[in-house]
């Protein structure tokens, strides 16, 4: 072990807490410069950020990288403009700290208030998309929280080259200058330090893979805000509109296969399934689309794959896609409560009875009805952008933005006020 690495993770958590501090009280008008600032200068400094981002994906064979991940790595104008624009709509977003979610005056004239504060200080740890870096610090600190931005190998130039131009724009923009910091090491150590932290750091964030989602779990010594995978299933129901349906199916299956919202099941109803099954897998020979399904699924394509009760929990992130025919909804139901990860689940149905039983009964954080599962999104979400999509329960479920970043504090107000009982 390191004592110098263990000494710099201390001294950057300190540096945190301190920056914290200072923007709880921090205007919004503050911050929302910053945002502005930092939005034009990513457009006006894209090819520096290019530049570092062209070192990663030279370097990404090496590390193992997927065409998916490798995807979700690469940076061009376009996405350029588009954490630009995330900057801008997190801007324009009302700001959470000082909200009053309720109060009362009691009896005796105590005034109650219930205010919504920052968390604090946010260990965020990731992987190789760098475009997360900016929605991140955009929201943590737009929320009043200093955030300490610790990225995969994978992302590493790309993502120091966006921080330093946030950096420099939160200088300018009177942002305390610690507020927002990233690990300058790579070495595995510095993330054990860090969860070892608790005095410092209020919250841990991991997005990333499962291995490194349970680390964290296991290692944390704050509160963890997680998710660990996206198993995510499309039911198509009896009444359905099946041409709806295949569209719904294609698109949260095939608009991006590498991310955690796209569909890796699809259930459909006994009813439906030999008119439907055979329209579908005709839609998604264009994609590539590794079928494997039941035995029922199996008579009406013959030539597929065989499903596994492995494939029902799998979250592939790819181009395979397990198919169950269900009795009805309710097996619907207890097949997504027995194997779903939690995320994101959709029913295809026309029956509004049919849909709010699957709404009430599918234990996940976001439900959809006659939509893709790729909806599951802070930015489709109009939460300006995300730090993460997490199936906890507490203190925060689904799309993360500025208000899952607060939490609350009492604020009672009294006259000279002594308890006499």
């Amino acid at each position: 072990m390191d004592p110098n690495l263990t000494q710099e993770c201390l001294e950057l958590a300190n540096r945190a807490k301190a920056a914290a501090l200072e923007l709880q009280v921090l205007s919004s008008q503050v911050k929302n410069r910053w945002l502005l600032d930092a939005a034009d200068r990513i457009e006006q400094s894209g090819e520096s950020i290019l530049i570092a981002n062209a070192k990663d994906l030279e370097l990404a064979p090496s590390y193992g990288l997927t065409e998916s991940a490798i995807d979700r790595l690469r940076l061009d104008p376009a996405r350029l403009s588009s954490i630009a624009k995330a900057l801008r709509d997190v801007a324009a977003l009302a700001d959470p700290v000082g909200e009053c979610l309720g109060g009362s005056i009691r009896p005796n004239g105590l005034q109650i208030q219930k205010v919504r504060v920052p968390i604090g200080v946010i260990l965020f740890i990731y992987e190789s998309r760098p475009n997360v870096t900016a929605d991140a610090a955009a929201i943590a600190i737009k929320s009043g929280n200093a955030i300490i931005l610790r990225g995969g190998k994978e992302a590493f130039h790309s993502s120091r080259a966006i921080v330093e131009i946030l950096q420099a724009s939160a200088r300018s923009a009177g942002i305390p200058e610690d507020s927002l910091q990233m690990v300058s090491t790579l070495d595995r150590q510095a993330v054990g330090e860090l969860l070892k932290l608790s005095k410092q750091i209020d919250l841990v964030i991991p997005r990333g893979g499962e291995s490194l989602v349970r680390r964290v779990t296991a290692e944390a010594t704050m509160p963890v805000l997680k998710h660990f995978d996206g198993n995510c299933h499309v039911y198509v129901d009896r009444t359905a509109d099946l041409d709806q349906a295949r569209r719904v199916v294609v698109n949260s299956k095939t608009q991006r296969m590498g991310v955690c919202n796209a569909a890796e099941s699809l259930l459909v109803d006994a009813q439906i399934a030999q008119t439907f099954l055979p329209m579908l897998a005709q839609d998604l020979l264009a994609f590539h689309i590794e079928l494997r399904g039941d035995a029922l699924t199996m008579q009406i394509l013959p030539g597929i794959e065989a499903a596994t009760q492995e494939d029902w929990g799998r979250e592939y992130l790819g181009p395979i896609l397990s198919i169950k025919v269900v009795a009805d909804v309710d097996e619907a139901i207890a097949h997504i409560n027995q194997y779903g990860s939690k995320h994101t689940d959709a029913i295809m149905t026309k029956d509004l009875q049919t849909a709010r039983r699957f709404t009430s009964r599918v234990d996940s954080a976001v439900v959809m009805v006659n939509a893709s599962t790729r909806f599951n999104d802070g930015g489709q979400f109009g939460l300006g952008a995300e730090i993460g999509i997490s199936t906890d329960k507490l203190h925060a479920r689904g799309p993360c933005g500025l208000s899952e970043l607060t939490t609350y504090k009492y604020v009672v107000i009294g006259d000279g006020h002594v308890r006499e009982n």
